[in-house]
């Protein structure tokens, strides 16, 4: 089958002699996978050639009111048509005419009638250079298409490239600056607690310790934002966390400010860390309201997104849980929204913002299996999306562990940390809340500890440690030697020991440094009740 065979060629034959049509129509016989469409209104000409498909145009000379010139003309001057070939059909074989037919746009010039054989090889060499224009042409279009999603694709990558960078980075920074914020704020706590410190002195040791706590929520962040925070995820329905944080959201957006909340009364559950969820969804509201300048309109939306629903590009396919946070504010012109999520990126005034409110929610919401979406528009507002996997587990009641005065006791604690300030100051805290402490540099100091018999009612470790035993190894010593003891893990950044994909196991109980003694206090003796409560429950069982 050769190419006359396989290209298909549309001819539109415009002639104010009906009987052209006949003719022109014998005439091409011999072009094989053709149609001839024939009008006698030159005036529709261009229409016509788009409505056929036409792959070339034979037109007549002279025509009452339009004549081939001027259907020629037209057809060139309309951008669909420009490229399209025109035969000129005349009864002159004047020169100068068929000059004038070239300078009007005219591709070929035949005299009325042509050789059958003539008149089909022309048209068909005209439509075959036509469509072989068009492919050239879509093929350009096509490459263009296709270097703008390489380019776009390099540009995420990049992106991506970047932000993994500032990722390891930051976390690095943060495991050596929460063992410096946790020997630093504990010692203060220490000095507080037993250093029978005057007024004057208590409220410099409150000023420092409130440095300590931003410090904190800093690490807190940059570790957020590198996806290496450990989450304590568990299965919780967004709508009620969003219905407990309404008030909150209305006295931070203030008096002026209206607060909408539309949440699905079927809305699905999903596996987050509460707290963290809690955290991001406060930081985009105080960017709202920062935003807004106090007045507008905050929509917080939750809905289901079922498979098959418009997603984020990165997103898999499966059923989602949605929450959008919209405000009416100012916006983000085009360049600050390709930057937002970078952190300390802001356009706040200096010391109205850290730029780490958002870099927090990209990190948290990545690190959680979803993705987050920015669209911001200038003078109209900006929403954040974010998409997260839904669950068909039921919501869980969390175990509540509630940070109060500092509560002490007579069990006896085996702490393990391998940095010296930070191990001597715990020991004193531990101590002077009356517990019996016993302390190791390492994990392999801690389990000949638990090996020569002591009685260890619970061991609160440090995770990453030098030695040829890892925290993980020691707790399986403790389990074996001393199966009723509890274990309370604490890091400043624990990525790959106690986590998996960033997720902590619900067995798994971490305190992260910088921990204040109050909420030590508290997590040891939550744990130690539920420790004698189920060994009471087994002494009843038996």
């Amino acid at each position: 089958m050769n190419q006359h065979e396989i290209s298909p060629c549309s001819v539109l034959l415009i002639d104010d002699e009906p009987f052209a049509e006949d003719i022109i129509a014998h005439g091409l016989k011999g072009c094989v996978a053709h149609t001839l469409r024939y009008a006698n209104r030159p005036d529709m000409a261009v229409a016509l050639a788009m409505e056929v498909g036409a792959t070339v145009v034979l037109v007549d000379l002279r025509m009452p009111e339009v004549d081939g010139f001027e259907v020629t003309r037209r057809l060139r001057a309309n951008k669909d048509t420009e490229n399209l070939p025109v035969i000129m059909l005349s009864s002159e074989e004047d020169p100068d005419i068929k000059a004038k037919a070239f300078a009007a746009g005219a591709n070929d010039y035949l005299v009325k009638w042509p050789d059958a054989r003539e008149l089909a090889a022309r048209v068909r060499y005209h439509s075959d250079a036509c469509i072989a224009r068009r492919q050239r042409d879509a093929a350009f279009v096509s490459l263009r298409l296709s270097q703008e999603q390489l380019e776009a694709s390099q540009s995420a990558l990049q992106q991506a490239q970047k932000m993994e960078a500032i990722g390891q980075l930051t976390g690095g920074v943060a495991h050596d600056f929460n063992n410096v914020l946790q020997i630093v704020g504990g010692n203060l706590q220490l000095l507080k607690l037993v250093g029978n410190l005057n007024e004057a002195g208590l409220a410099r040791v409150d000023m420092a310790l409130a440095g300590v706590e931003r410090g904190a929520k800093l690490s807190s962040h940059l570790l957020a934002f590198a996806r290496r925070q450990p989450l304590q995820e568990v299965v919780v329905n967004p709508g009620h966390l969003l219905r407990e944080m309404d008030d909150m959201m209305r006295r931070v957006l203030g008096p002026r400010a209206r607060v909408v909340t539309e949440i699905d009364h079927s809305l699905g559950s999903t596996m987050v860390d509460p707290h963290q969820l809690h955290n991001v969804l406060l930081n985009l509201a105080i960017n709202a309201r920062d935003a807004m300048a106090g007045e507008g309109t905050l929509t917080i939306r939750a809905l289901n997104v079922e498979p098959g629903a418009s997603l984020p590009a990165e997103l898999p396919e499966g059923r989602h849980v949605l929450i959008e946070v919209a405000d009416t504010g100012k916006g983000m012109p085009p360049d600050v929204l390709a930057r937002a999520f970078e952190p300390f990126f802001t356009t706040k005034p200096t010391g109205q913002g850290t730029g780490l409110g958002l870099s927090m929610a990209y990190g948290f919401v990545k690190q959680s299996g979803g993705e987050i979406v920015l669209k911001s528009t200038p003078g109209q507002g900006t929403s954040v999306r974010i998409y997260l996997p839904r669950s068909d587990a039921d919501a869980a009641q969390a175990d509540a562990v509630v940070d109060g005065p500092l509560l002490g006791g007579l069990e006896t604690i085996l702490v393990v940390e391998d940095e010296e300030d930070v191990r001597s100051t715990t020991c004193a805290i531990l101590s002077a809340l009356g517990y019996r402490v016993l302390e190791a540099a390492d994990a392999a100091a801690a389990c000949q500890v638990v090996e020569r018999g002591e009685q260890i009612d619970l061991v609160f470790t440090d995770v990453i440690m030098p030695g040829p035993v890892s925290s993980l190894q020691l707790a399986e010593r403790v389990r074996a030697r001393l199966p009723h003891a509890e274990i309370l893990y604490t890091s400043g950044y624990a990525e790959g020991v106690l986590t998996h994909e960033g997720r902590l196991e619900g067995t798994v109980n971490l305190l992260q440094k910088p921990y204040h003694p109050d909420a030590l206090s508290a997590r040891i003796r939550h744990l130690l009740r539920r420790r004698h409560a189920q060994r009471a429950a087994l002494g009843n069982a038996d």
